[in-house]
């Protein structure tokens, strides 16, 4: 894959009372290369309790691989392919949910805790080629991950 046709990648996790804060760190870092460090954000909740909010921006082109080569191994990537209509916005953003505990795991899964959010290269921009970008992008992911 020589091109790559985002723009960058932002992820965030939120680390709430009862967790770890080490924890999600390690599995927000699942994603990431070594040299990519993370923002740490303090919050309260509507109770009066801690929240963390762990957040980073990918733009660079070899970071960009390591988040998607991530991506790629996890069995849900066909699932994703699937669904690019439903995850692809008007603004051609690509939307996903990642599993946090999979991730702090070493392993890559649909579900709750990390939002992934991916700004999708589109000439014209609109969402249909956004659509079509993301799916070439994935498609080819897959297929050299596999081979």
């Amino acid at each position: 894959m020589s091109k790559i046709p985002l723009h960058y990648v932002d992820l965030r996790a939120f680390c709430y009372a009862t967790e770890d804060d080490k924890r999600v760190e390690q599995a927000l870092e699942h994603f990431l290369p070594e040299d990519v460090d993370l923002e740490r954000t303090e919050t309260t909740g509507h109770y009066g309790d801690r929240i963390l909010v762990y957040s980073v921006r990918v733009e660079r082109a070899d970071e960009l691989r390591h988040v998607l080569d991530r991506l790629a191994a996890g069995p849900d990537v066909d699932r994703v392919i699937d669904e690019l209509d439903d995850r692809v916005t008007e603004n051609t953003e690509l939307f996903l949910s990642l599993d946090k505990q999979s991730a702090f795991g070493g392993t890559t899964r649909l579900g709750d805790g990390i939002t992934f959010r991916g700004k999708l290269e589109a000439y014209p921009a609109t969402r249909e080629a956004a659509v079509e970008n993301a799916r070439t992008l994935l498609t080819e992911l897959v297929s050299d991950s596999t081979a």
